[in-house]
Formats: structure tokens, C-alpha cells, sequence
């Protein structure tokens, strides 16, 4: 066995802090390495040259890089060693950029103390490892996107378009998503139904698209290339294949509620369908609020209507299984509640709404037919405040991110609101204007130099009524003035949060999350799109708040992974998967309970024969909880087995 370690500079971040001279010298002192060197960027084509010559000319056996995090480039340097003739995982990276010079970049000579330990106890393990391969298993080429909204539309199509089935699975009775309830869309200022709709049109009408509005994700089990889903489809009462969406079981309807598609603005029937271009156009009954109930009907209008026969008030849910080899997460965004924001009148007053809530008033199918006028008396407004960060960058209200869309749709509200009441007065706070994209920053301009839109600088302190106005106190910082409006109504920018249900789908999924909810990908620069959980992708504003370009732009490239993955003949798994060492294992079972993949069960060979565990390779994931659990050393993970890892321990413990 000859060990070679090899130590990157990465420019300074590594060398600017870590004494690369000493710590090579001392690793190449230590017993077992048989070839020490240093480089200044490892990860490049000639640095990667230099590990293979090396190889080749001393015959080294085995590899310890010391790097950046093995996330960056573990799979760079393992393709290096494979076309050097080294097995893949006879590779040990060290991090000592972010386990070091990054984080102990004012102790310098503490830093490089650690690292020359970090070397130590990747040289201990590897002198352990031994040759492991690829497995490979069978690869189911269908698909499930959660989520319809159009980054879940242009994800299953783009899928379905490469020749491969999608299941587009929607919680709501419609596709279209937040997408469907704007009037325009910036900075072009485009019919968003315009846009829409025909996506929608082509994902329901698309042969290789299984359409499942009105369902949910209930339970997901397997890996990548085998996942069994089971989908609840809600019942709608209502017969899909039998109604033709006339509208005439809504016209005889009593019930009137208020529309959760109209932000409550507007009202609509027990049997409803969400908007007029709802794809698919099937209408619902809301069972909640039906003067029905499962067990009696005490209404039955709408059946008596119905010329096609299509209500049936004996509907139950019905659940489905299916089979796919990869995830698409395209579950979209939340507002934060502007009840939650009291300190700006939400909830408090009627005439504060949300953005979401004035695209809809300003929509010309919307509740007052575009017409723009005030919640609490129907009064056309003539001056508005626009409240930007109304919670989001505000660690008070669990949202210390940028929301990132709202100083753009707050610009295209202001604008709007100027075309439909010229005469109208507009103030818009703001801490500092975000318009980070192709054509924002001169639609921006545009809003405050030919619109002639007041754009103050500052935090609002509080919002209040007086008699029928609202006294928004605020503060100018760049005059340094204190500012008291009059506004007839005012809008906030709520912070986008997760959807509702996102967090308990990332542990359905196995895929984490941030702390605020959101799904989080395996790096953000280099695997934008990928979850660490293996085949799952994520899309738009499930990964983080988005606006439609790049909602869009990231459900193609979600799509172009599910394609890349489908283009294998069989799926190539990492080998470090549990094993079974079946001289200690006595059957006892204790792994089988403690495994979050269902990847290990109980066998007896014989009836009267011993008992002991197997392990389904494609299940596994590696974690280690199984071996962890064992009292008698009865499994192990390749590639961190116990032995390895109580080198490591000693080589790091001195």
C-alpha cells in the first residue's frame, strides 16, 4: 500500500491562512504516507494531471486529497483517479478549507495544526478502505411533479415533451397557481392569462401528462429509479368525465362563500370551479360549506341542474399507486398573513391589504372587474401607500430573507394604479430597491421618472385609523424626516413563505429543508436543482422565492436532470450501502425498526434455522443508523466501516 497526499492551495483560501510548507513537510513525515505534495489549484485540469502522474510514476495505491468540502469536488477527483487505473474509492478528502482556513482564518497557526490532524485521519482511514464498485439497479422512466404551478407545468412538459410519462399531481381543483390569479406581469407588463393559460391547455391536453388536480402526496417509499407514491385524490362530488362545465349547477346554487381565489374579495358557490380558465374546467363541490353533508342531502339544486347527471353526493376519496423513478418539487409559495403584521394594520383594518390581494382588484376578471376600490366601501381610492418588506429581511417575523419579487410587483402596482386613477396619489416605502434582473431596473426607473411615483426611503413605524383614513407614520432616511400620510388604502409586500404542507412533504420526501421552511439543494452554485435526497429536483419557489423567468428557467433545468437520469440503461448507485457481517449478526432485529428507508428486513433461512438480517441495496442510503444500533457489530457501511472509523478516532486523538 502507498499512500499519496496531496494538498491544495486553492488560491488563498486555502494558503492564505494555513502554512501549506509545514503542513506538507509534516504529513509527508508521518508513517504511513509514502508521497506528500502541494499544488495551487488541485481541482484543475493540470492540478488533476499532477495527481495522475504522480500516480503512474510511484505506484501509488491510494488517495488523500486535502481540499475544499468533498461536495465541491469529491467526483472530480474520484473520475482522476479511475483514469489513472486507482479504484474510485480508495479516495479520502480532507476539508481543510472549510473545516479550517475559512473558519479559523484568524488563527493561522491553530488552523494548520487542525488541518495536519484532518490529514491524519483521512490517512487512517483510507489505509482501511478496500476497492468498492458501482451497483447498479433497475430504472422505472416515469416521473411525478408536485406542484402546477407553471413551474410544475413547464417541468412536466419539457418531461413529457423528451418522450417520458409525468404524473403532475395539484392540491388545488386547478392548475395554474399563483401565475393565474396576476392581471400582468413584469416587466413587460403581459397578460398573465395570456401566458398561462395556453400552458396549462397543453399539460392537461398532452398525451404523456396524467393529470391529478384536486389529490395529494400521501405517502412516498423507495429510492431513485423505484418510488412507490400513493396519490389521495379528493372527491370533487362532481363526476370529471361527466361534466362539461356549462355553469348551470352554480347559477341555482344558495350558498354563497368567500373566494379563496379572489384573496376573499369576492365571493362565489358552494359548487365552484376556482377561475373561468380552470384547466380542468370540472366543477367542485366545497363540502365545508355545502348546506350538505356526507350523510344527509337537505339541497339538491345543483343535481336538479345538472343536465349531464354529473353530481354525486356518494363521492369518497380514492387513493392510487404509483410507480416513478424520479421527484420534480414544485410546490410553489405562500404569503406571510397580513394578520400577522399588526404593527402595519393587518387584520386590523380592511382597506390594508396584500399585493396579492390589489392584483386582484386591479384584474380585469376580478372581483370589482379591474375597477380599483377600497374593502370597506367600495370607494375608488385616490392615495396609496405601498409598504415594501412587510416582514420579509425581519427576523421578528421568521423571514430574515429577501423575498425578492416584491420590489418589482410593488413598481407594477404603483403603475397601474396611476393608469387606473390618474389623479391618484402614490407613496411607496421602501428599505432599498432589489431589481436584479433583464429589463427591472428600467421598468423601475420608468415608475418613478414618467409615472412620477414618491419613493421614500425608510421603515413604516405604525399604521392606524383616523375617521375613514389611514395615518401611515413612517420615516425618510435620506432627508433625515419624519413623514405622516393620509392614505385611502394601503398595500403591503407580505414576505413569501413555503407553502402550506411543504414541511411535512420534505420528511414524506426525505429531502431537507432550511430553517425557514424552504427545500434545500445540494449546492448552490453547482447543483442548484438537485436535492441531497438522490432523484429529487426541485422548482421555482419551492427552493426559494422566485419570480416566473426564473420559476421557469429552474423547472427546465429540473427537467433536463430527470432527463439526463433517464437516459441511463440502469441506474449506477455509490456502493456504500450496508452490509451485513453475518458471523456477528444474531437476528435480533434491532436495525430492521431504526432504518428511515425500510431497507434492511429479517430472514430465516430454515424454520428451525438462525436468524439474520438482509439489506436491499437500492433502498439503502448509507446512513449509518443500522450500524450505529448494533450491539454486536453485526453491519457495517462500505466505505465508513467501524474499522475505518476507529482508525480515524485514533489517528486524530494521538
Amino acid at each position: 500500500m502507498r499512500i499519496g497526499v496531496f494538498i491544495c492551495h486553492c488560491g488563498k483560501n486555502i494558503a492564505g491562512v494555513i502554512d501549506i510548507k509545514s503542513l506538507t513537510k509534516a504529513v509527508a513525515e508521518l508513517e504511513d504516507v509514502y508521497y506528500a505534495t502541494d499544488y495551487v489549484y488541485l481541482c484543475s485540469e493540470p492540478g488533476q494531471k499532477a495527481i495522475q502522474d504522480q500516480i503512474k510514476e510511484l505506484g501509488l495505491t491510494h488517495i488523500v486529497v486535502a481540499a475544499c468540502s468533498p461536495k465541491m469536488h469529491a467526483t472530480t477527483f474520484a473520475k482522476a483517479l479511475e483514469d489513472a487505473g486507482v479504484n474510485a474509492y480508495l479516495l479520502e478528502i480532507a476539508n481543510i478549507r472549510e473545516q479550517c482556513s475559512w473558519v479559523h482564518s484568524h488563527e493561522p497557526e491553530k488552523a494548520t495544526a487542525k488541518a495536519l490532524e484532518l490529514i491524519k485521519a483521512s490517512v487512517a482511514k483510507v489505509s482501511k478502505a478496500v476497492p468498492l464498485q458501482p451497483l447498479s439497479v433497475p430504472l422505472n422512466r416515469k416521473v411525478m411533479v408536485i406542484g402546477g404551478g407553471i413551474a410544475g407545468i413547464q417541468a412536466a412538459l419539457d418531461i413529457a415533451n423528451g418522450g417520458f410519462d409525468v404524473y403532475l399531481v395539484e392540491k388545488t381543483p386547478s392548475l395554474g397557481g399563483h401565475m393565474a390569479q396576476l392581471s400582468e406581469t413584469f416587466p413587460t407588463l403581459d397578460c398573465s392569462s395570456c401566458i398561462l393559460t395556453p400552458r396549462m391547455v397543453e399539460a392537461a391536453k398532452h398525451p404523456k401528462i396524467h393529470l391529478y388536480t384536486y389529490s395529494e402526496v400521501k405517502e412516498i417509499q423507495g429510492v431513485v429509479g423505484q418510488y412507490k407514491v400513493k396519490i389521495l385524490q379528493k372527491p370533487r362530488y362532481v363526476d370529471p368525465v361527466k361534466c362539461t362545465g356549462c355553469g348551470d349547477c352554480t347559477d341555482v346554487c344558495p350558498v354563497i362563500v368567500p373566494n379563496e381565489f379572489e384573496q376573499g374579495l369576492g365571493g362565489r358557490k358552494a359548487i365552484y370551479v376556482p377561475f373561468s380558465q380552470a384547466v380542468p374546467l370540472k366543477y367542485t363541490i366545497d363540502l365545508e360549506n355545502c348546506l350538505n353533508t356526507r350523510k344527509l342531502v337537505v339541497c339538491d339544486q345543483c343535481y336538479r341542474a345538472c343536465g349531464p347527471k354529473a353530481i354525486n353526493y356518494l363521492m369518497e376519496p380514492e387513493e392510487e399507486e404509483i410507480e416513478v423513478g424520479a421527484i420534480v418539487v414544485a410546490t410553489g409559495y405562500d404569503l406571510l398573513p397580513v394578520e400577522d403584521l399588526k404593527e402595519y394594520g393587518g387584520g386590523l383594518y380592511p382597506d390594508v391589504v396584500s399585493g396579492l390581494e390589489f392584483e386582484r382588484l386591479v384584474t380585469a376578471s376580478g372581483p370589482t372587474a379591474g375597477v380599483i376600490r377600497r374593502p370597506s366601501d367600495g370607494k375608488i381610492p385616490k392615495r396609496i401607500v405601498f409598504i415594501q418588506c412587510a416582514g420579509s429581511r425581519d427576523p421578528e417575523h421568521g423571514c430574515a430573507y429577501c423575498s425578492k419579487i416584491c420590489c418589482m410587483y410593488t413598481a407594477k402596482h404603483a403603475f397601474m394604479f396611476k393608469h387606473a386613477v390618474p389623479d391618484g396619489e402614490v407613496y411607496v416605502f421602501y428599505i432599498d430597491v432589489r431589481a436584479a434582473g433583464k429589463g427591472y431596473e428600467e421598468f423601475v426607473q420608468r415608475v418613478m421618472e414618467e409615472e412620477r411615483i414618491a419613493y421614500l426611503r425608510g421603515k413604516v413605524s405604525k399604521v392606524f385609523q383616523r375617521d375613514d383614513k389611514l395615518v401611515v407614520w413612517g420615516s425618510d432616511t435620506l432627508t433625515g424626516m419624519a413623514v405622516e400620510i393620509e392614505a385611502d388604502m394601503v398595500v403591503l409586500a407580505p414576505a413569501v413563505v413555503p407553502s402550506k404542507g411543504a414541511k411535512e412533504l420534505a420528511k414524506l420526501l426525505k429531502s431537507p429543508a432550511n430553517e425557514y421552511g424552504f427545500f434545500d439543494e445540494v449546492h448552490p452554485k453547482l447543483r442548484p436543482v438537485e436535492s441531497a435526497a438522490m432523484g429529487i429536483y426541485l422548482a421555482g419557489a419551492a427552493q426559494a422565492p422566485k419570480d416566473i423567468p426564473d420559476s421557469v428557467s429552474q423547472a427546465s433545468a429540473a427537467a433536463s436532470k430527470v432527463l439526463g437520469l433517464f437516459s441511463q440503461e440502469e441506474l449506477a448507485l455509490e456502493p456504500l450501502r450496508a452490509e451485513v457481517n453475518l458471523e456477528n449478526c444474531d437476528g435480533c432485529a434491532l436495525c430492521v425498526g431504526v432504518c428511515p428507508y425500510g431497507a434492511i428486513t429479517l430472514v430465516q433461512e430454515e424454520p428451525d434455522g438462525p436468524k439474520h438480517i438482509e439489506v436491499h441495496k437500492a433502498l439503502c442510503q448509507g446512513c449509518g443508523v443500522c450500524m450505529a444500533t448494533c450491539p454486536k457489530e453485526g453491519v457495517n457501511v462500505a466505505g465508513f466501516t467501524l474499522a475505518q472509523l476507529r482508525e480515524q478516532l485514533r489517528a486524530m486523538l494521538g
